[in-house]
């Protein structure tokens, strides 16, 4: 049955994905973008595009109306800046898109987390029975455990039905940020290896299999104030990872290694010169560059596949030669 959604992000990378595959399944969809913010991809496909910001109560009631499901994904992300530019967006207009929603007869509220919340440790197996921690690395991880209180505690308090879910590290075609920034690095030699890349897993998901997830979390009754780890659901190594990208598009290989404890210590030096010196941009190497690199990060999926029935649909191998394809194409 057709229904009316509103996804908030859809100028980006994950929401642009969630919107297109949601008018392809015959649902309205609207999102609210700011004034200069590009829309191209969605006016052609039919999408209702509020001017506006998610901070403005009235753009918000105007897009909530006659929409049954919302699939919140507008972050502030990155791994550097005052907790507070995060807060501002991943918090409060959370909190106010939340209280708009309340009393409104909605199938569904998505919010999209992230594995990040866990404890800056290594994970093997780790599931949502895991507490989060109070206190994070950056602001960006700080104001989504902060923002998954809220969301829950809409659904605790008023009857919101909210599925929260946490997929990791996000790739595939139109990803115009994070993975070219990475293939950047890579082409100037900069990146380097902490502790054995062959040993240390990456927690993956492909683009097409977070919608997938998400389309779960909409249709199943039992995801309703739920929380649910995502990944590509294989055991990808940090050396898999990096080789299939250096191989697929003809880059060196990363040779060198930095030992775990040599790179905690660099990365708290250069972490506090650069806060004491008010730097706007991040050093090298930051705690978040370092969970990335140099943690494992192995994370249980099993009750996503349990109580949803999420199989990812497409493989890493898969996933990556379609986003090496597109990054070859569009970004070179």
């Amino acid at each position: 049955m057709a229904q009316r959604w509103l996804i908030t992000g859809a100028t980006g990378f994950v929401g642009g994905h969630v919107a297109e595959a949601a008018v392809a399944r015959g649902h309205q969809v609207c999102t609210i973008a700011r004034e200069n913010s590009d829309t191209s991809l969605l006016q052609p496909r039919g999408v209702a595009i509020y001017r506006g910001d998610l901070t403005d109560p009235g753009i918000v009631r105007q897009a909530l109306d006659g929409v049954d499901v919302v699939v919140h994904c507008a972050a502030k992300v990155g791994d550097w800046g005052p907790v507070e530019a995060y807060r501002s967006v991943n918090v409060d207009a959370l909190r106010q898109l939340l209280e708009a929603c309340q009393q409104r007869p909605l199938h569904r509220f998505v919010h999209i987390s992230t594995l990040g919340v866990y404890a800056a440790r290594h994970h093997r197996g780790t599931d949502e029975s895991e507490p989060l921690p109070p206190r994070h690395i950056d602001g960006y991880t700080q104001t989504k455990v902060e923002a998954e209180h809220l969301a829950l505690d809409a659904h605790r308090l008023h009857g919101l039905p909210v599925v929260v879910l946490r997929p990791g590290f996000v790739y595939g075609p139109r990803d115009r940020t994070v993975l070219p920034k990475l293939v950047e690095n890579l082409r100037r030699g900069v990146v380097r290896f902490i502790g054995d890349p062959a040993k240390l897993h990456m927690n993956t998901i492909f683009i097409g299999n977070l919608v997938e997830a998400i389309f779960l979390a909409v249709d199943h009754p039992k995801a309703v104030g739920q929380v649910y780890n995502l990944t590509d659901g294989e055991r990808i190594t940090k050396l898999q990872f990096f080789n299939t990208i250096t191989d697929g598009l003809g880059l060196p290989r990363v040779q060198k290694r930095v030992p775990l404890v040599i790179a905690r210590l660099v990365a708290r030096l250069l972490e506090g010169r650069a806060r004491r010196i008010g730097k706007p941009e991040p050093p090298r190497l930051t705690q978040a560059r370092l969970k990335f690199l140099g943690l494992d990060l192995d994370f249980n999926i099993d009750k996503a596949r349990r109580e949803l029935g999420y199989s990812p649909p497409t493989s890493f191998d898969e996933g990556m030669r379609l986003t090496l394809e597109w990054l070859k194409n569009n970004i070179g």
